[in-house]
């Protein structure tokens, strides 16, 4: 059994992040049951934490909540994935070239490649990664921009998993991030932007090549990612 902390508001915190890893890890997979009692059972509390972190992870759009099926770990398909990746695909590589016409620290960005090429474990890496795009658009100078981003974040995430688990790309992406950082540290605005938008583009086609990105791919033409 898993040991959990105290105080009691802690409790839910702690099961939503420990969910939230098993399902960005793959320990809990798409369409998979999540049954309160069980998890009660296994993170050592009561329904009500388990029940309060279910349902934040419904509204971050990670798990499903049916009447009839209960609770289950979102499927991932190319529609998913179109709708995710098409939101990424607007906005986040604006977000970047504006971080970097601002001149932003991007310490956060190196530091995050640094920790993903030292993972121990996909798990360890996935999260580096996460932080690295994260580092990207988060100093864009608009607030809700960055949280605009932030909502999607989980299921992109979770979208990538289920991509990672059946092809593993992991040093194709290691590069092209390794590129985006160059261009954007070098004050390349638009050339980063760019690099940004085909890499986002790119990891999505090859995992699902039923979910093609028209609105992206006239943005990357006329180069307003």
């Amino acid at each position: 059994m898993t040991s959990v902390p105290t105080p009691i508001p802690s409790r839910t915190q702690y099961v939503l992040q420990e969910i939230k890893r098993r399902i960005l890890t793959g320990r809990l997979t798409p369409g998979q049951a999540l049954v309160e009692t069980e998890l009660a059972a296994q993170f050592g509390v009561s329904k009500t934490p388990v029940r309060e972190a279910l349902k934040t992870l419904a509204g971050t759009g990670l798990v499903r909540m049916s009447q009839y099926k209960g609770v289950t770990v979102r499927m991932v398909d190319a529609d998913m994935a179109r709708e995710v990746y098409d939101v990424r695909l607007l906005l986040e590589p604006e977000a970047l070239r504006r971080a970097v016409r601002r001149g932003a620290s991007l310490d956060a960005a190196r530091s995050a490649l640094t920790r993903a090429d030292r993972a121990a474990d996909t798990a360890e890496r996935s999260l580096a990664n996460r932080e690295f795009h994260r580092a990207l658009y988060l100093p864009c100078g608009n607030p809700l921009l960055g949280r605009m981003l932030d909502e999607v974040r989980d299921q992109a995430a979770l979208v990538s998993a289920v991509a990672w688990a059946a092809d593993p790309s992991w040093d194709r992406e290691a590069g092209e991030h390794q590129e985006i950082l160059r261009l954007a540290l070098a004050g390349d605005a638009d050339g980063a932007a760019r690099a940004l938008h085909a890499h986002i583009a790119s990891f999505v086609e090859r995992a699902f090549p039923a979910a093609e990105h028209e609105p992206g791919q006239a943005q990357e033409e006329d180069g307003q990612a």
